[in-house]
């Protein structure tokens, strides 16, 4: 099943992000792609390495040795990361790769979130989100963007994700029946989001790419359809 969007919706409102933070870069990398947060700790894929820090100290508290090229997620247990052209289930206390299964974009993909038992998988380039079958890798439905898809995340209800195309750069809340944009924070120009992440509160956590940085930058509230 495939939603399709087109343009912003007439109620979307669009205001300028409110980085709060920035985060690193961590020694040993200088990439920031996936982003998930474990309810304690914010965990950042930086391409051969997933680091784990204290949103509060800044300061790192674990590595895990995994390639991890894009997109990050937390199911409540185990860390999902994609790797080229697969997405391999982790166990974050011991690294381990518990299990694998094949990414729907065949290498094209950008973001990761869990939520309701589904992993939800941004396509860069081609502009999709698919939520998938976290055991098969079966694609279940498919919503269209029409910017380029890089972090998503689900926090009460609402599905976000960034956008990242040349020195411009957002965080969008789209309906995740019709794909339409309800709502954008822009970022300063030629600051970007690669992975991102909510805290489940007030809070997204986004991967800066090759800055290798990451941002906290504020969740509004009010305005919710």
């Amino acid at each position: 099943m495939t939603r399709k969007t087109g343009n912003d919706s007439p109620q979307a409102s669009t205001r300028a992000a409110e980085i709060v933070r920035e985060y690193g870069p961590f020694a040993g990398s200088d990439r920031a792609h996936g982003v998930t947060h474990d309810g304690r700790r914010v965990w950042v894929a930086t391409g051969a390495k997933l680091i784990a820090f204290d949103p509060a100290s800044g300061e790192p508290t674990r590595t895990l040795d995994r390639a991890c090229d894009a997109g990050t997620a937390f199911d409540g247990t185990h860390l999902y990361q994609i790797a080229e052209a697969r997405i391999d289930k982790i166990d974050p206390a011991t690294g381990d790769v518990l299990a694998s299964i094949p990414a729907p974009g065949h290498g094209g993909d950008s973001g990761l979130a869990w939520a309701e038992g589904s992993l939800w998988v941004g396509q860069y380039r081609d502009r999709k989100i698919h939520q998938i079958d976290p055991e098969t890798g079966a694609i279940l439905r498919t919503i269209e963007s029409n910017r380029f898809v890089t972090g998503v995340t689900w926090v009460d209800g609402e599905l976000w994700h960034g956008t990242w195309e040349g020195d411009e750069s957002d965080i969008r809340r789209i309906d995740p029946e019709s794909g339409a944009v309800l709502e954008r924070l822009e970022m300063p120009r030629g600051t970007g989001v690669s992975g991102m992440e909510s805290d489940g509160a007030d809070l997204f956590y986004c991967g800066g790419g090759p800055s290798g940085k990451v941002r906290a930058v504020r969740r509004p509230k009010g305005e919710r359809s």
